[in-house]
């Protein structure tokens, strides 16, 4: 069994403790937490199951890395700390640890991460024998394996586009929607997600990832930017209320240009409320969110991605989605070279060993 350490209790944290006590070949150890609140509870108990795990969660760092765990799931966001989440994650790589993470978001693509990204990662792995992985769901499998799948069922492919289609107001995590974001806030105001250049830093490097698989340069990327506000006041169940003339809607596109035309492209439709820029896509079936892949060529082929957890929650099925990508890939990269790895590098598995066997 693979001892493997939960970091982190929020929206990914809580589906990693489910995906790791789920997983045959893999042993929760610790679970490490940051609000006071939380230490001592049962990572059942965080993670909303109904039987307990026997793992008190902690806030000793020191202590759980000294016994050396095998694996790390890193699920603390990195948003807003870069830096910070690049120092936890290294950490844990100089003893020994595997980690895979969502939470660095210059690594999905480490050949093109900036040298104060890409060289702490590579001294860690020299000196600890750790590895890293970083992958989720958006930037994540929707955007790299998905569409690289999909595109070797066409004989000929003119473009690749990738959409989040999501009501933001299933997200839990309300801090980043209205701030990072911005929705709620007056129009004039400038959500650091959707500054200029922000888009690439996140998104690039999945258009560079499906590039390389499909053997073409990037000429260059482009972004597009465009927010709707609210024609009236409304109110969420999860968020409270939105008032009218706020920022209610957002689409934009990064785009990986090849030949002087957009390509390879990776679009997010996000709104607070169904009502708000309802001329913009929508998910297929009318719900909360989707990640969808159209491939324009011949044929046309076009697949979306419905994933819902914690009742029935969109957002709660898309984060654990982009979990299962990672702890499933814990025991291959157990398995392989000490290194730094990307979604080109790790196989999407099977769920072997888990057909029909039920979550405690």
């Amino acid at each position: 069994m693979i001892s493997t350490v939960v970091w982190g209790t929020g929206n990914v944290g809580r589906a990693a403790i489910r995906a790791v006590e789920a997983h045959p070949a893999l042993e929760l150890a610790a679970v490490l937490v940051h609000d006071p609140a939380k230490v001592g509870r049962d990572a059942a108990q965080l993670a909303g199951l109904d039987s307990r795990l026997g793992i008190a969660a902690t806030d000793d760092i020191e202590a759980v890395l000294t016994e050396h765990p095998r694996a790390v799931v890193y699920a603390a966001s990195g948003d807003i700390r870069p830096d910070e989440a690049l120092a936890d994650v290294t950490r844990a790589m100089r003893a020994g640890a595997v980690v895979v993470t969502p939470a660095l978001y210059p690594l999905y693509d480490h050949r093109s991460a900036p040298p104060e990204f890409r060289d702490p990662v590579l001294a860690a792995v020299a000196e600890g024998g750790g590895s890293l992985f970083v992958s989720g769901v958006d930037p994540g499998w929707g955007n790299d394996v998905l569409p690289l799948l999909i595109s070797g069922l066409g004989s000929t492919v003119d473009a690749i586009r990738c959409q989040e289609i999501f009501d933001y107001s299933t997200y839990d995590q309300e801090e980043s929607v209205r701030d990072l974001i911005g929705m709620g806030h007056p129009m004039e105001y400038e959500p650091l997600m959707l500054a200029p250049s922000i888009p690439t830093m996140v998104w690039g490097g999945q258009l560079r990832l499906v590039a390389r698989a499909l053997g073409v340069e990037l000429d260059d990327i482009r972004e597009t930017m465009d927010r709707r506000a609210l024609d009236a006041t409304v109110s969420t169940r999860t968020m409270g209320t939105f008032e009218a003339g706020t920022q209610g809607a957002v689409r934009f596109e990064v785009q990986g240009i090849v030949e002087g035309e957009p390509r390879i492209v990776i679009e997010h439709v996000t709104r607070i409320h169904p009502s708000c820029a309802p001329d913009w896509p929508v998910p297929p079936d009318g719900g909360d969110g989707a990640h969808r892949v159209v491939i324009e060529g011949r044929p046309r082929i076009e697949v979306t991605v419905e994933a819902s957890d914690e009742g029935e929650n969109r957002s709660a099925g898309g984060n654990a989605t982009a979990v299962g990508r990672l702890v499933n890939a814990i025991d291959w990269l157990v398995a392989a070279e000490p290194g730094l790895y990307d979604a080109l590098d790790v196989p999407l598995r099977p769920a072997v060993g888990r057909l029909g066997r039920k979550q405690r």
